[in-house]
């Protein structure tokens, strides 16, 4: 008897994901609990392990499909699967052609559907209030009440899934791109955006558009924390069996400065600021898909030695392809580090909804002037990038003053001082 392969849940918010690619092909043999499809989702890539062994009969969602929760991937069987796969060979085009033909319809459906016009009267009061308050149109959503009607539902699904920004998204990518010329054309590759991609992207540009952001700079004489860290890395790293790195020192820093300025910990609400008594702190990673926010929660109970493998787990995690969804939410504030790359100055975009990021970056020798004597020092430009509906200048540069204080003096840092 087949046992069919099919999508797992996603975690919160996630309702479809991308076929990333197979790693067996139908007829190979597969191992119990063996990673068989790699799946992309907005957020995170998942392994779908196969849930018997087996051979690999049916293939049924191919690379690149998109796929719901639930959504049958394939089937493994006993034996040769070829059979079996012959039958399934049908539905395949079926799916494939409806969008073809009919793609253009669904957008054009509830263009000029009659209850839009009139809200108030067809879809009745309490949809014509909720599209008031929201400024979310009816005739963009597709009802689900009698005649295709929206109902109040229907509005609260979109309110609380912020349908209005993703509406504006998918314009972006159609924008027309002047053709190249012939001879440059034959040497350009055009690959499809991952779905990490594509979110990254549309996030990104999301924060830009709603926030006021701005940056504002400082820098750090790191001395103090290189010293403190060569003093004590072998031994930390004996006992605590991870590496003392520079990102336990920022985080704890960073917290300290929360404490003194909320506002950079808030964030808006409608008509609302919303002030975070938690310190969920995200720790940007680079991957060979793009960029990954895991988060570090309840960072301001942790030990640096807590924070740090904290942070190498989930480092390793965000490399190998593991976070599950639970690994990226609820981020309150994020730090990320150019300085690994090089980078000597950036302006970081906000993690939205998130008021605030701080960028690190390359630690190089400079002259400083100290108690008037020109010296080399170990010097790092912080940049924080911060929401101005929320932070207003003062407080943006007391929070960077705060972070500088605590790392140019560490000790405050173990002391909590």
């Amino acid at each position: 008897m087949a046992t069919e392969i099919r999508v797992p849940t996603l975690g919160e918010s996630v309702t479809e994901a991308t076929i990333g690619k197979w790693f067996k092909k139908a007829g190979e043999a597969v191992a119990a609990d063996e990673p068989i499809v790699e799946l992309e989702t907005d957020k995170v890539t998942i392994e779908v392990p196969a849930p018997a062994a087996g051979v690999l009969s049916e293939i049924v969602a191919k690379d690149g499909e998109t796929v719901g929760v639930g959504a049958l991937l394939g089937s493994i069987g006993e034996g040769s699967g070829a059979a079996k796969a012959a039958p399934a060979a049908a539905p395949a085009p079926a799916k494939a052609e409806a969008p073809k033909a009919e793609a253009p319809k669904p957008a054009a459906a509830p263009v000029p559907a009659a209850p839009a016009a009139a809200p108030a009267g067809a879809n009745g009061p309490a949809v014509a209030k909720l599209a008031s308050e929201s400024g979310i149109n009816p005739a963009m959503l597709a009802g689900t009440g009698k005649d295709a009607r929206v109902t109040k539902g229907d509005m609260l699904a979109a309110i609380a899934t912020g349908v209005s920004a993703p509406a504006a998204a998918p314009s972006a990518p159609v924008v027309a791109r002047a053709p190249s010329a012939p001879d440059d054309a034959s040497r350009e590759e055009r690959v499809k955006m991952t779905k990490l991609r594509v979110t990254i992207a549309r996030r990104l540009k999301e924060a830009q558009n709603a926030a006021a952001m701005l940056t504002t700079f400082n820098d750090v004489d790191m001395s103090a924390v290189m010293s403190l860290r060569a003093q004590y890395k072998d031994v930390f790293e004996k006992k605590h069996g991870v590496k003392l790195g520079f990102m336990g020192f920022f985080t704890k820093a960073v917290i300290q400065a929360l404490k003194d300025v909320p506002e950079v910990n808030a964030e808006i609400d409608g008509q609302d600021l919303v002030y975070k008594n938690y310190y969920h702190i995200g720790i940007a990673v680079g991957t060979d898909k793009g960029l990954v926010v895991p988060v570090v929660r309840d960072a301001d109970q942790m030990s640096i030695a807590e924070i740090e493998k904290t942070i190498a787990g989930l480092g390793r995690k965000a490399r190998d392809g593991k976070l599950g969804i639970e690994d990226m939410q609820g981020g309150t504030f994020t730090i990320t580090n150019g300085g690994i790359y090089g980078s000597l100055m950036s302006t970081p975009i906000l993690n939205a909804p998130q008021s605030g990021i701080l960028g690190m970056h390359r630690i190089e020798e400079r002259p400083v002037v100290v108690k008037g004597q020109i010296v080399a020092r170990p010097m790092m430009y912080l940049a924080l990038s911060y929401d101005h509906r929320i932070v207003d200048g003062k407080g943006a540069v007391t929070f960077l003053v705060r972070v500088k204080e605590a790392l140019e003096d560490p000790t405050r840092l173990v002391l909590d001082l």
